[in-house]
């Protein structure tokens, strides 16, 4: 398993903009496409006005496939666009990760 770790820091004072933006219009999509979200945070200390989401696919090739499917659905168009025209964005970053073999065997001994 790998994990498509997702870091978007927002303009000040519009995490709430860009959150409704993504709750109504990205969200649907990406539980219909990507199907296994690990997890959606926005951040209480550190760097503020982040959201960071985490989505786990079997190998990058899985990964292509629902990102590409979804990519073609012109509702996910629909998101981009809103989000450029809502301008709330300062950054976007993504992280491919992979478990080690140590925490595999933690899991294996948890059950």
């Amino acid at each position: 398993m790998i994990v498509d770790l997702r870091i978007y820091t927002c303009k000040p004072n519009k995490l709430p903009v860009f959150l409704k933006i993504y709750e109504e219009k990205a969200w649907p999509l990406q539980l219909q496409y990507l199907e296994n979200c690990l997890g959606w945070y926005t951040t209480v200390e550190g760097a503020l006005n982040t959201v960071v989401h985490q989505w786990g696919y079997t190998d990058q090739g899985d990964r292509e496939r629902r990102r590409n499917a979804m990519a073609a659905d012109p509702k996910w168009g629909e998101y981009v666009k809103a989000a450029a025209e809502a301008d709330v964005l300062v950054k976007m970053e993504n992280r491919i990760l992979r478990r080690t073999p140590f925490f595999d065997a933690y899991l294996a001994k948890k059950g």
